[in-house]
Order: C-alpha cells, then sequence, then structure tokens
C-alpha cells in the first residue's frame, strides 16, 4: 500500500519561507509524477506545482512561480516544496499526491490523476 505522510507545515509571517517534506513509501513507479495541492477552506483543490519522476521536469501554478520551488530526493523517497516569500493567500492545506502517469504540462495539475493522497499539513502565513 502506497504511503504518502507530509510535514513541514505551520504558522508564519507574510515573507516568510516554509520547506514541506513528503515521504513516499512503497511508491516504486519510476515513470511517474508527483505533485503538491493545497485547498483553503470553502474552495476547490488547487495543483501547486509537479514534478517529473522520470526526466525531471517540473511545473508550477502561476501563483507560485519564482517563489516555490519543488524538488525530490530519490535517495530518501522524499519530495519537497520550498516556499518563499510567502503570502496569506498561500494560507492552505497542503497536499502531497502521487500519480503513476507522466502528466506533463497540460495534466499535472488535475487532481483526478493522482491516485495516492497524503492526510495534509497546514500552512497558516498571517499579514
Amino acid at each position: 500500500q502506497v504511503q504518502l505522510v507530509e510535514s513541514g507545515g505551520g504558522s508564519v509571517q507574510a515573507g516568510g519561507s516554509l520547506r514541506l517534506s513528503c515521504v513516499a513509501s512503497r511508491f516504486t513507479y519510476s515513470r511517474s509524477s508527483l505533485g503538491w495541492f493545497r485547498q483553503a477552506p470553502g474552495e476547490e483543490r488547487q495543483g501547486v506545482a509537479s514534478i517529473d519522476i522520470a526526466d525531471g521536469s517540473t511545473y508550477y501554478a502561476d501563483s507560485v512561480k519564482g517563489r516555490f520551488t519543488i524538488s525530490q530526493d530519490n535517495a530518501k523517497n522524499t519530495l519537497y516544496l520550498q516556499m518563499n516569500s510567502l503570502k496569506p493567500e498561500d494560507t492552505a492545506m497542503y497536499y502531497c499526491a502521487a500519480s503513476a502517469l507522466r502528466l506533463g504540462d497540460v495534466a499535472w495539475s488535475k487532481s483526478y490523476y493522482y491516485k495516492y493522497w497524503g492526510q495534509g499539513t497546514q500552512v497558516t502565513v498571517s499579514s
């Protein structure tokens, strides 16, 4: 059974930074995608960033480009999301997700392509 466990959320002031981590257990697909999504109360789940496991290509939502960086450490089976210059509108529950597909530029942000999900970690940014 694939298991994704996020950590690293917390409360910061605007302009601050956080690094989220997601440890993926028993996810052995070499041609696949890992992603970060977020969901604020009353809003739909939004794709934040994704990485292609096979070639390392990365994809970002326009709202986080230049501020967030997605990366992976294959040796540790860990996915990261470095978040800098945080804004109050970044406040949300952040979820790690895994897909057995190489999703590419068009599909990476579609949550229904991701079969496995973590439990989420809360990020709160105050002004």
